[in-house]
């Protein structure tokens, strides 16, 4: 098949099940998309529950949690709205209508229980190893004078508090930004009492000033670290804001907003340009959540509603900091080593890559080489790169950015190569999620030196983890040709997320590899027909349907009684047809074990349906992050497939992205991928949750080794705690 005569396309009943996530597939009902959402954050929240997790370390998860939370609504809650406003008023009986009230109840569980956490067990074991946050009530008299010079110098000068009235409209409140509602009593500075205005005031903070401020030492007692959050700081002198004038009433708020960028790639002829105007934008999105403190007035709180034309089940009275995010400045803050996860260093694979001897050649001579990050170091990924900067017989280097944070070294190295006089492309995706800007600053500094840089494909995103060296050689009998040289990944091309989350990556000079390589970064950057390729899997072209088709091989085996297996781990399964697909499979005989960190929608253990299907999903200390697929279709050894991949089993990874999915086909690497990235897993009994059939998942009832554990063991200097 040519590689573009037809586009891997859903069918409309496969996308409509998507759209309302509660489809039925086979006869098979779908578990709801946003539950499983939810779900995973259960299982993060756990982490902050569990004793053997380092107290900073169980802080850290709840800041996550919420930092999750925040994105769902951003993100995944936007198009709910309006059907929220309806189901307020709807009875019960409509499916969507009483799903969608579920979700809105479990969200709103959800954040009353990371409160319940933060205020009665992370905080109080905290506070027993003498680090403390303190209220005005708490704070004895030098700390309260620290607290109003602070105020007075650092704070009050950046404060603008609005009074309202029809000279005064509501403010324009930034997303997710710290805010005040006050309720003055008295007249104002013109003689007016509530009857004429004014009474109701709006503070916004700017996010220039840090949510929590370390108290000095001498003000402390000795062993003791205090901090004062900036509300509580603002809180004690709010008075001062208003000239004297008594506040009846106050609440700290925070409104959460549709954030999901939308630009018409299609009525555009700039994209980087059209998301820089976008950017300016993003912050003042539809509303969609309020958040208060749970000591609100109602009259407040109704007040907000209305401001931003909310139902009430929108709004979130919350018992603590309206930002649970920002206590990750204390987690940064707090000298307290103990605290702390120990440190992890990442082992350089000596043995396999030796280290200050050229990669280049090693691949040549020596073939593949697999990293396994967190475990081993991203090290080897940038020298490579430095490398073929350095190398005056390299020609070219080609690389795809998806998220490479707002320092790159590999970035850097790319722009040292344009100025050395190579060939650069580098294919950025712009409309990675809340990674635009970081994106676009990147993409004008690489076109400033020279690098020749496009932005993927109109409508599809460019998901794919890839970089590519061409290098002029000469062969033992003294002709010229170029080689190419691939790294193919699992994971984004950013050092610091490679120590946090786990990945593949591959590096390789395989001539068929790279020339599939090369001919995807030919398309992206052309967009013209290429042949089909060899080894590579991509979407939106054949990866779907190619998946499938080894899944109805498997199936195909199992009815003939062969051995017949699948093995997948991913971040999310939520593609009706792959399900399906994998449901096919187990009803014909095949066993289906699914590792799944996030949203999966196939519910398991279903009499008649599911019974060979077991999901897991594993949340440990990293983020698990590796898409592995395998596939076993008989005994003898060419009777099995392994996959590596950018994507995740998702409707949007396989038709509205660019992603890959390359073969192993070294055996040895092969059965090196199944023992570290399949078979403890299956195996982990510490971090380790199993899905029920409902949609629940139940932890793993062992006290048993993680994998995380085993690998750190194997590759690290230090063992995980």
């Amino acid at each position: 098949m040519k590689w573009q005569e037809s586009v891997s396309a859903a069918s409309p009943e496969e996308e409509a099940a998507e759209a309302s996530l509660t489809g039925k597939v086979g006869g098979l009902r779908l578990l709801d998309r946003e539950q499983a959402i939810l779900a995973f954050n259960r299982r993060v929240l756990a982490q902050a529950v569990r004793a053997d997790v380092p107290l900073l370390e169980r802080l850290r998860y709840i800041t996550i949690v919420s930092s999750n939370m925040d994105e769902f609504f951003e993100v995944r809650f936007a198009d709910a709205l309006e059907a929220m406003r309806d189901a307020q008023e709807a009875g019960a009986g409509d499916p969507q209508r009483d799903a969608l009230r579920g979700v809105v109840h479990e969200a709103h569980a959800l954040i009353d229980d990371v409160y319940r956490e933060f205020n009665e067990a992370v905080m109080p074991a905290l506070k027993r190893q003498g680090i403390v946050i303190l209220n005005h009530a708490e704070r004895d008299a030098g700390q309260r004078a620290w607290v109003a010079d602070f105020f007075h110098r650092q704070v009050q000068p950046l404060l603008v508090p609005v009074g309202l009235d029809p000279a005064h409209p509501f403010p324009l409140v930034a997303n997710k930004s710290l805010n005040f509602i006050v309720r003055l009593g008295g007249r104002d500075a013109f003689g007016r009492s509530k009857a004429g205005g004014g009474h109701i005031a709006i503070v916004k903070v700017p996010r220039a000033l840090p949510r929590l401020i370390k108290l000095p030492d001498a003000l402390v007692p000795a062993g003791t670290q205090a901090f004062v959050l900036l509300s509580s700081v603002i809180r004690a002198h709010l008075e001062e804001l208003f000239g004297g004038r008594p506040v009846e009433a106050f609440s700290q708020f925070r409104v959460t907003r549709d954030s999901d960028l939308e630009v018409d790639e299609g009525d555009v002829s700039n994209l980087r340009q059209a998301l820089r105007r976008g950017l300016t934008t993003r912050h003042y999105g539809d509303a969609i959540r309020l958040e208060v403190v749970a000591t609100c007035p109602e009259a407040l709180w109704r007040f907000l509603l209305e401001q931003f034309r909310l139902p009430e089940a929108a709004l979130y009275r919350v018992n603590g900091p309206v930002n649970l995010v920002r206590m990750v400045q204390m987690i940064d803050q707090v000298e307290a080593p103990a605290l702390r996860f120990a440190p992890q260093d990442p082992a350089w694979p000596e043995r396999r890559l030796p280290r200050g001897r050229s990669i280049l050649r090693h691949l040549r001579e020596h073939g593949d080489v697999l990293l396994h990050h967190p475990f081993e170091s991203f090290d080897p990924v940038v020298a490579f790169l430095r490398e073929a900067v350095e190398d005056p017989d390299v020609l070219a280097i080609k690389q795809t950015i998806y998220r490479t944070g707002e320092k790159s070294e590999l970035m850097d190295l790319l722009i040292e190569a344009a100025r050395r006089g190579k060939e650069v492309t580098a294919v950025v995706e712009l409309k990675a999620r809340f990674d635009e800007e970081a994106n676009i600053n990147w993409a004008e500094r690489l076109e400033a030196v020279g690098v020749q840089v496009v932005y993927g494909i109109v409508g599809f995103k460019t998901h794919a983890k890839l970089m590519l060296v061409t290098r002029r050689e000469t062969s033992r009998r003294g002709a010229v040709q170029l080689r190419r040289y691939a790294h193919l990944s699992t994971g984004n091309y950013n050092p610091k997320t490679a120590r946090l989350y786990t990945d593949i990556g591959m590096l390789t000079a395989d001539e068929a590899l790279t020339a599939d390589a090369d001919a995807v970064f030919h398309q992206l950057t052309c967009l013209t027909r290429v042949r089909t390729p060899r080894l590579l899997l991509t979407a939106p072209f054949v990866l779907h349907r190619r998946l499938i088709g080894l899944m109805e091989q498997v199936a195909e085996a199992a009815r003939d009684g062969r051995p017949a297996r699948i093995v997948v781990k991913v971040n999310a399964l939520t593609d009706p047809a792959m399900i399906h697909a994998l449901v096919r499979a187990a009803r014909a005989g095949a066993e289906v074990d699914l590792i799944v960190r996030g949203a999966c929608l196939l519910p398991p253990g279903l009499v008649g349906l599911t019974e060979r299907v077991r999901v897991r999903s594993i949340v440990g200390r990293y983020l698990e992050h590796t898409r592995v697929l395998y596939f076993r279709w008989g005994e003898h050894d060419d009777d099995e497939a392994l996959y590596l991949s950018s994507a995740d089993w998702m409707g949007r990874n396989m038709f509205r992205r660019i992603e890959l999915a390359w073969p192993v086909r070294d055996a040895r690497l092969r059965q090196r991928v199944i023992d570290e990235c399949l078979v403890p897993y299956l195996h982990d009994a510490r971090d380790a949750w199993c899905q029920q059939s409902d949609g629940r998942y139940l932890p793993v009832a062992a006290d048993g080794p993680g994998a995380q554990q085993a690998l750190a063991a194997r590759y690290m200097t230090r063992p995980l705690r």
